[in-house]
C-alpha cells in the first residue's frame, strides 16, 4: 500500500495517543511553553523528548513514534532514526521533505507529513512586494535618494506585467491569487497540468485567504511548457519543490530562453539553479535581475558574487516569515496529532515516490 494511502495510529500510549514525540526546533525557534501545552493536549499521556539541531536527544527514543522535524539535517536525521525503532510518523516543519526521504527514511516506510499551506501567505506577500518593488523601481529611487539626487523615475503597471509561476502548488496558488488581483496575467506550469481541479492534495486548513479560493490562470500547462513560460513572464517565480526531476532545472539552456529583462524570483530551494549560468544571465544577460531568498549553500558565504551585483536583491531565507507561522506549524502539528490517536487519515501526506 502506498503511503499516501496508509493509515496512521493507534499508537502505543493511553487512548492511542503516541507513547513518545520527539520534537527538533522549527523555524529556527525554541519552542515556547504554550507550544508544548498544546502539543500535550492534542496527545495527553505522550511523552515528549526534545532533540537538537544536531540530534541530540533529552531522553530515550526507543519508544518515539512521532517525529516533529524542524532544523534538522538528512545525516542527523538518520542518526536518529537508528535510535527510534519506533518511529513511524515524521512531520516536516517545512513544506520541503528531502531531509527526511533519506534512503534510511525510505527503508523505514515512514509517514511523512509536510507543512503545506502554512507559509503560502507570507511567501505569496514577499513575492508580490519584490514584483511591486522592482515595477515601480524602488532600488533605483533609494539609490538616488542615497545620491541626494532629484530624478523621477517610470515605473511599470502591473496590468502589463506577466508573472510566471514555475510549480503551482499551495504557494503559487497564493502567488496567483495576489497577482490576478493586482492585475498581473499569470501562467504556470506544474508536474501534472489539466484543465479541472489539482492533481495535488489539498493544503491543510490554515487560516489566510492565499489557501482559499483558486486563482484564474491564464495558461497552466506541464513541464513541457517551460521554456513558453520563461520566454514570455515578466517575472518568473520558482515555487517548485526540489525532487531529481526539478533539481537544476534552470539551467545555461533554460536561461538563454528567458524574456530579455525578466526578473527571476526563487522563493524555492538553491538547488534548482544552476548558480553559475545564472550569474553569467545576470551580468551578460538576458534575465534584468533576480530576487533571490535561497540558495545551495546557506548562510550565503560572504564573498559570494551575489552580494555585488547591481542587479540582485538578497535576502536570508525569509521569504516565509511572519508573526503567525510558529503558531500555525504547531496548530497542523496537532490536529495530525489528534487523527494520529484516532486512527484517521493524517493531512497533507506526501508521496516519497515524487517528493511532495
Amino acid at each position: 500500500m502506498s503511503a499516501s494511502k496508509r493509515v496512521a495510529g493507534p499508537g502505543r500510549g493511553p487512548s492511542g495517543v503516541p507513547a513518545a514525540i520527539a520534537l527538533s526546533p522549527i523555524l529556527s525557534a525554541r519552542y515556547r511553553g504554550r507550544d508544548l501545552e498544546r502539543i500535550r493536549a492534542a496527545a495527553p499521556g505522550s511523552r515528549l523528548v526534545t532533540v537538537s539541531i544536531e540530534g541530540l536527544a533529552d531522553g530515550p527514543l526507543d519508544d518515539v513514534e512521532v517525529l516533529l522535524r524542524g532544523f534538522l539535517s538528512a545525516e542527523a536525521f538518520d542518526r536518529l532514526l537508528a535510535r527510534a525503532p519506533r518511529l513511524t510518523w515524521v512531520h516536516s516543519a517545512s513544506a520541503g521533505v528531502e531531509r527526511v526521504l533519506t534512503p534510511a527514511g525510505r527503508e523505514r516506510g515512514l509517514i511523512v507529513t509536510n507543512a503545506r499551506g502554512v507559509f503560502s501567505d507570507p511567501i505569496a506577500e514577499y513575492v508580490l512586494m519584490m514584483i511591486l518593488a522592482v515595477s515601480r523601481r524602488l532600488p533605483q529611487l533609494l539609490e538616488l535618494q542615497r545620491e541626494r539626487t532629484w530624478q523621477p523615475l517610470e515605473g511599470t503597471e502591473l496590468r502589463d506585467v506577466t508573472v510566471g509561476i514555475v510549480g503551482l502548488g499551495s504557494i503559487g496558488q497564493a502567488v496567483a491569487s495576489l497577482a490576478t488581483a493586482f492585475g498581473c496575467r499569470v501562467v504556470a506550469t506544474r508536474r501534472r497540468a489539466g484543465a479541472g481541479e489539482s492533481s495535488e492534495q489539498p493544503a491543510a486548513s490554515v487560516d489566510g485567504p492565499a489557501t482559499g479560493d483558486r486563482p484564474t490562470i491564464d495558461r497552466l500547462t506541464g513541464p513541457e511548457g517551460l521554456p513558453e513560460l520563461l520566454a514570455e513572464a515578466d517575472f518568473i517565480v520558482l515555487a517548485a519543490p526540489l525532487t531529481p526531476e526539478t533539481e537544476g532545472m534552470i539551467d545555461e539552456a533554460a536561461l538563454a530562453t528567458v524574456k530579455p529583462g525578466a526578473w527571476l524570483i526563487n522563493i524555492a530551494r538553491g538547488r534548482l539553479v544552476d548558480e553559475r549560468a545564472l550569474l553569467r544571465a545576470l551580468r551578460e544577460g538576458p534575465l534584468g535581475g533576480a530576487v533571490l531568498d535561497t540558495f545551495r549553500d546557506e548562510p550565503l558565504p560572504p564573498a559570494s558574487p551575489f552580494y555585488d551585483l547591481p542587479n540582485v536583491i538578497v535576502t536570508p531565507h525569509t521569504s516565509w516569515s511572519s508573526g503567525r507561522v510558529l503558531d500555525r506549524s504547531v496548530e497542523l502539528f496537532c490536529d495530525n496529532l489528534r487523527h494520529y490517536a484516532a486512527g484517521e487519515p493524517l493531512v497533507n501526506v506526501i508521496d516519497p515516490a515524487i517528493g511532495y
